[in-house]
This record gives C-alpha cells, sequence and structure tokens, in this order.
C-alpha cells in the first residue's frame, strides 16, 4: 500500500472509504462506526493529498542546489539541531501508525525525485545506478537497500565499461560492504 500511495492516491482514499464502509458494517455494535467519521477521514485524506501536491508544484518553481551549496552556513547548524531534536521525538515516533506516514512518504520521495533532473541521462553508467536505486527503494520497500544497490551497481558498470579512474577507495570499499552484507546478513 504504502510505495503505490503517490500513484494511487485517489485510488487510496475511495478504496480506504468504500472499504471501511463494507468492513464496519456490521451487527455487532464494538464493531460499528458512524459513516460521518468514515466520510471525514475520507475527506482530510483527499485534502492532506491536494496539499502535498500544492506543495511539491511549489517546490518545482525553487531552484535547487545541489553538493556543498546545499549544505553550508546557517542551513547545516540548523539541519543538526533538528536532527538533536529528532533523537527526543524519535521513540515517540513509534506511536504513529504505519498508514498515518503516507502523506510524509508520498512528499519524501517527491523531493527525492527531483534530484533525477540533474543527472546526466546521456552517459549510462551513471544513469543506469542512478535509475537502480530509484526502482529498488519501492520494490525492496528500503531505502537503504536501495542506495546499497545503487552503490553495488555504480562500481559495477565503471569497472566493466573500463572507467575504473573515476572510482576511488571510498566508493568500491562501500559497494564490497554492500555485497558483504547482502550476502551474509541477508
Amino acid at each position: 500500500f504504502v510505495p503505490s500511495f503517490g500513484i494511487l492516491g485517489i485510488g487510496g482514499v475511495v478504496a480506504l472509504v468504500i472499504g471501511s464502509v463494507i468492513l464496519m458494517d456490521t451487527e455487532v455494535p464494538e464493531m460499528l462506526i458512524s459513516r460521518q467519521l468514515i466520510g471525514a477521514i475520507g475527506a482530510v485524506s483527499a485534502l492532506m493529498m491536494l496539499g502535498i501536491l500544492l506543495m511539491v508544484r511549489r517546490s518545482l518553481r525553487i531552484p535547487r542546489l545541489a553538493s556543498n551549496k546545499a549544505m553550508v552556513g546557517l542551513t547545516a547548524v540548523v539541519v543538526a539541531v533538528l536532527f538533536l531534536l529528532a533523537l527526543f521525538f524519535a521513540p515517540r515516533a513509534s506511536m504513529v501508525p504505519v498508514f498515518a506516514t503516507a502523506p510524509a512518504l508520498l512528499y519524501v520521495a517527491t523531493l527525492m525525485t527531483s534530484g533525477l533532473s540533474q543527472i546526466d541521462w546521456g552517459d549510462i553508467t551513471d544513469a543506469a545506478p542512478a535509475l537502480v536505486t530509484a526502482l529498488a527503494m519501492p520494490l525492496t520497500f528500503s531505502i537503504a537497500n536501495g542506495i546499497a544497490l545503487g552503490f553495488i551497481t555504480y562500481v559495477a558498470i565503471k569497472l566493466v565499461s573500463g572507467r575504473y579512474q573515476q572510482l576511488n577507495a571510498a566508493l568500491v570499499a562501500i559497494a564490497v560492504l554492500f555485497v558483504l552484507k547482502f550476502a551474509f546478513l541477508g
């Protein structure tokens, strides 16, 4: 459900409402949920999706910063402070049900995909690892596994194509560690 929420967002809201009406139509009084509550949850979900889509559209107008330009000065300090605050709130995040995080995941996915426009799609040795990374994240249900497969693919393609001079020791070491992780830890 979560990986396809962005593609099937409207369908997800419709399925939530119809499924809730069907499942909660019972004779057991403890299982009854009012149709007004189901409609309100569906309306709020639809409004949240609309809000996210509007934020995404607005973010497309903002110039993107890449590399070191994005993390200098006050921006880096703010990010560091927010990460420290996140340590305090992390245990409380487990109280949020998984289905409630879908709109946030959709927004994060949109932000992550905006970086795909900066890839040199004419160079297959750069484009293929980026594509593997982007596809592996939703298919494996793990951002970490997607990044790992991207590292492995990047190093493998550069070695096979004879462009090993574009690699450095850190890239190769990380790719080898990811291969060992998949081989021994699954």
